[in-house]
């Protein structure tokens, strides 16, 4: 879902042809959007309502195919961007993808999308410490697994303390 987040976001820019899309896209988020991707998207989002694509004609060439958000886009982007569910709040570029766009959000919207992912990371936070006792009873005593443990033990215990540091600047633009 974040991918159909990052492409109505960069829609919202103004109109673009697919390949310029597709270029912003992959140079933005050092993610390689391909076309098998981007198009599917750009159809449902035009069936949907949320983009209009028109041909723009070129001289000796096939028309090229330029595509704008349209205001229930706008709509559609924002609620994506106001709702982090919890089954992809664990999702890291879920989370990511709608905290670069908080700047688009209400306080209250920014609470809830970071409430959600603490409480994800809170559930990796307990399961992590299972791990870890698990690791520590074991007669082989994985040394190797215990050292990955305790590294995302303490991933996800930094970026509790972030999401905590972020919730106090909820406010700010």
């Amino acid at each position: 879902m974040y991918l159909d987040i990052v492409i109505l976001s960069h829609l919202q820019r103004g109109p673009v042809h697919g390949y310029e899309l597709k270029r912003n896209v992959s140079a933005t988020t050092a993610y390689a959007l391909h076309n098998n991707t981007l198009y599917p998207a750009l159809r449902r989002f035009e069936e949907a309502g949320a983009v209009v694509k028109t041909a723009e004609q070129q001289e000796g060439r096939p028309p090229r195919h330029v595509y704008e958000l349209t205001d229930l886009g706008r709509e559609l982007l924002h609620d994506m961007l106001a709702d982090l569910p919890a089954e992809q709040a664990g999702d890291e570029p879920e989370f990511l993808t709608r905290l670069g766009q908080f700047e688009h959000l209400t306080p209250d919207e920014r609470r809830r999308v970071l409430a959600a992912r603490a409480s994800a990371l809170r559930d990796q936070a307990a399961h992590m410490r299972q791990l870890a006792e698990k690791t520590e009873r074991s007669p082989r005593n994985h040394h190797w697994g215990g050292l990955v443990v305790a590294e995302l033990a303490g991933r996800v215990e930094r970026e509790l303390a972030w999401v905590a540091r972020l919730e106090a600047m909820v406010e700010q633009p």
